[in-house]
């Protein structure tokens, strides 16, 4: 098993397994004490990742080429030893003896399934030599039934159609910029392109700790949709300001740019830690506080408030195309977890004060639907519509409506929505 690169693709199977048999998201098993990337160096983690990643964003399309040349289905070990090599045939053009090399050696590897290399080996080949000519004319990976019948029903089939094939095409690397007047400057050094939003596009993959700018902290990694909900909070200079469930800190680090005394909220005391890494690397300030919102209560109001509800995730599968596989589709408990945030937040919101509402998802249930729900329980609240977004990125209600197929040409954005909500002054 020692032959080049063979550790990385034992490792891109690993993920694979705990990602399709125990249902776990990627992120976990890669930063698990038992991550089977611990003993890589950085450019095997790199490419066990890159590889399981590309698995999973084709998983459909390549069972439906290795369907062509499997009389019965193979057990999961010798399937997903299939799928790696497929991937790498189909999708990242690795030379076919090489692929097919390695695929042979993890199934030979294991005693339980040693008998099938030859299997293996015979369909391994046939998908290097057949498989480019079906694989020309597969669509894009499907989602499942929870996410696409919704989908379906706000968006329409052909939109859905072209979220999919935006998740296909997985997700270039956004930076927002600290200092906004500096983002053509910080462009022009990274070879970025400047987005019409302000934020700055990568189009080629690149290891972020070595990009100029990032140990002076000019910028930190977020998706250009991540950026808006900041933005269409408003001016926040001089204000106290509450970001709630606030890890990984993009946010918290938007408001602290533009001025604002923030209160950074989140339940996760470890992923806080990172907010605060980014904070001393930005040179950036805030008040952070590892609490349950929930439970938690502030000594007096703010003067405004975004709050980035735990939701769905489903507006970020072209970076997370482990997700589809990972979650079951339960709604219940996130949708009354966000109403009751929303219902705890408005109290803490001072008269006269705006809230952003916003979660990085696709299914309105969990956008327009919820804003709906808190407008009738709250009659005093007020939506404030969106204002300098183009007209598709606006629902009729002027909620920020973000889609994956939107800048299509420049590589896509998450999904994401947004509603600005304004508490009144008292009489």
């Amino acid at each position: 098993m020692s032959a080049p690169g063979m550790a990385p693709r034992l490792a891109a199977a690993q993920l694979l397994h705990g990602v399709l048999q125990d249902g776990k998201m990627l992120s976990d098993l890669v930063n698990g004490k038992d991550s089977p990337l611990r003993d890589l160096p950085p450019g095997g983690r790199a490419r066990a990742q890159s590889l399981a990643t590309a698995t999973l964003r084709n998983l459909g399309p390549i069972d439906v080429v290795l369907d062509q040349f499997l009389q019965k289905s193979p057990p999961l070990k010798v399937r997903n030893a299939l799928r790696l090599a497929a991937c790498e045939l189909l999708v990242d053009g690795v030379a076919p003896h090489a692929a097919v090399d390695a695929a042979v050696r993890q199934v030979r590897a294991s005693r339980k399934t040693a008998h099938m290399a030859g299997l293996t080996n015979a369909v391994a080949r046939r998908v290097a030599e057949h498989g480019p000519e079906i694989w020309a004319d597969m669509d894009p990976q499907e989602l499942p039934v929870w996410m696409s019948a919704p989908m379906e029903r706000a968006y329409g089939e052909e939109a859905l159609r072209a979220i999919e094939a935006a998740h296909a095409k997985g997700a270039p690397l956004d930076l927002t910029p600290k200092d906004a007047a500096r983002a053509g400057e910080l462009a022009q050094t990274l070879g970025a392109e400047l987005l019409p939003t302000g934020s700055l596009r990568l189009h080629k993959p690149a290891q972020v700790s070595a990009l100029a700018g990032y140990d002076s902290g000019d910028w930190w990694v977020q998706d250009a949709a991540a950026a808006m909900p900041a933005r269409v909070l408003g001016d926040v200079a001089g204000k106290r300001v509450l970001d709630l469930c606030a890890a990984p800190g993009g946010k918290t680090m938007q408001l602290a740019a533009g001025g604002a005394d923030v209160t950074a909220v989140d339940v996760s005391k470890e992923r806080l830690k990172r907010v605060s890494e980014n904070l001393e690397r930005t040179g950036l300030a805030a008040d952070i506080i590892a609490a349950d919102a929930v439970r938690w209560s502030p000594s007096e109001p703010f003067d405004a408030i975004l709050l980035d509800a735990p939701c769905s995730a489903t507006g970020t599968i072209r970076r997370h195309p482990d997700l589809p596989f990972a979650k079951s589709g339960e709604m219940k408990k996130l949708l009354q977890l966000q109403g009751k945030l929303l219902d705890r937040a408005y109290d803490w919101l001072k008269p006269g004060g705006k809230m952003v509402y916003c979660t990085c998802s696709l299914l309105p249930a969990e956008g327009e639907g919820q804003m709906a729900r808190f407008l009738e329980r709250h009659k005093d609240a007020r939506q404030i519509p969106v204002a300098d977004l183009p007209e598709d990125w606006v629902d009729e209600y002027g909620g920020m409506r973000l889609r994956p197929d939107f800048w299509a040409e420049r590589g896509g954005m998450d999904g994401f929505y947004a509603a600005v909500i304004e508490k009144p002054l008292e009489a």
